[in-house]
């Protein structure tokens, strides 16, 4: 009874330790790199930090500031790491502090390699000296790339900074960007991973986007409150198209995108519809990749969908999947803690109408459904309901019990 009763305090422990309680919903925010790469600096995050709260954004739930590869320079001679002191002349603490004055959160990046894929300072052998300089910093986030590896696994490489990272006296998320290469769906919670990639880099292009909501839907079942699936996009498409990306992630709460491609400019505003609608389908993270100091009205409207940011911040935290797929059009669905959520779209130049038995997929036998894209009630069902959409069009509803 003893030898029981210890090992299950043991076991408790070592689950607490590895839990350090952040990602209870997938992560919104902003990140550097799809839009400015290594040409960001510290006015880039500081005009970036003020525009989030003068666009309201942080109302909405986009609170991580997120600094991605090319801050680092060097180490010095006891191994710490060295700011690039041209472009963040006042250091990464004073833009964490500024961040936190203005109540937004702040991330930063590193890799599990001798070297960044930019070519800036890994943390490999230095995993607990840079999650140390971080803390200190008042670092919220990292996100940990995969370039430059030595002889040992993945899955070393990133417990050895996931360890580190729980080891100091600050949570900091901790998003994982393995590419998907080792399947860290299947192991990147176990080790205290926040969310995970589970696809290569996304492009700003209709293909690439829906390519990587594709490949991130195999691990579905991994996805849920404190780790995310993460299927990385940027913002090629049009409104429609983006509004369907936003749905899906939102549904599905991944991680494997890392970065929304919306308001990049290689997809127009439909399809740009259609690739938020899907990140929040799916539960993927919502990290803006634009440059906010231009962003369009279109662009906003689009990132601003409330009741999209919802499906995708829903409790429940049930990635939502690939229910139909074929030469015509693919239809996405999942259930929400006060609903069930659907994104259709073509993939042929038609429009089309399609049947769903809502019964049978979500329980509902009675139901009133809305329009999340133009935020209005449609109508009211019975057991089976007709949906339409077009070529590159997207249809993103919510059914529920009626009130």
């Amino acid at each position: 009874m003893k030898v029981t009763f210890v090992l299950s305090i043991l076991l408790a422990v070592a689950l607490a330790i590895l839990d350090n309680g952040l990602a209870k919903t997938p992560q919104m925010g902003w990140n550097s790199w799809n839009k400015f790469a290594c040409n960001v600096n510290e006015t880039v995050i500081r005009d970036t930090i003020d525009l989030i709260v003068k666009l309201k954004l942080d109302t909405l739930g986009y609170n991580y500031v997120n600094i991605d590869d090319c801050w680092a320079e060097s180490r010095d001679a006891n191994g710490i790491v060295v700011v690039d002191s041209k472009s963040f002349p006042n250091g990464i603490k004073a833009l964490a502090d500024y961040a936190h004055s203005k109540g937004l959160l702040f991330g930063i990046y590193s890799d599990a390699g001798s070297n960044t894929c930019a070519g800036r300072p890994g943390s490999l052998g230095h995993e607990l000296d840079d999650a140390k300089t971080y803390a200190e910093w008042g670092v919220d986030y990292l996100k940990y790339d995969n370039c430059n590896a030595d002889g040992n696994t993945v899955k070393e490489r990133y417990t050895a900074m996931a360890k580190a990272l729980h080891s100091v006296d600050r949570p900091i998320f901790f998003s994982m960007c393995e590419w998907g290469v080792q399947r860290p769906a299947e192991w990147g919670k176990s080790i205290g991973g926040n969310s995970w990639r589970t696809t290569g880099d996304i492009s700003d292009n209709w293909n690439s986007m829906l390519l990587n909501a594709l490949y991130n839907d195999a691990d579905a079942a991994a996805a849920g409150p404190g780790g995310w699936n993460d299927p990385v996009g940027n913002g090629g498409m049009n409104n429609d198209e983006y509004k369907i990306h936003f749905a899906l992630w939102c549904l599905d709460l991944a991680d494997g995108t890392t970065q929304l491609e919306v308001g990049n400019g290689g997809m127009n505003n439909d399809e740009y519809k259609i690739h938020f609608a899907l990140w929040c389908l799916v539960k993927a993270p919502l990290l803006i990749g634009c440059d906010l100091s231009s962003i369009s009205k279109d662009t906003l409207s689009i990132l601003g969908n409330k009741e999209a940011i919802a499906v995708n911040q829903d409790s429940l935290g049930q990635q939502g999947t690939l229910i139909i797929q074929n030469g015509q059009h693919h239809i996405w669905a999942g259930k929400t803690s006060d609903g069930y959520v659907v994104l259709a779209y073509g993939v042929v130049s038609d429009v089309q109408k399609v049947t769903l038995d809502i019964a049978k997929l979500s329980g509902l036998t009675q139901f009133q459904v809305r329009d999340i894209y133009a935020g209005k009630d449609v109508g009211t069902g019975e057991n089976t309901y007709e949906i339409s959409f077009d070529y590159h069009k997207g249809t993103f509803l919510k059914f529920s019990a009626p009130q």
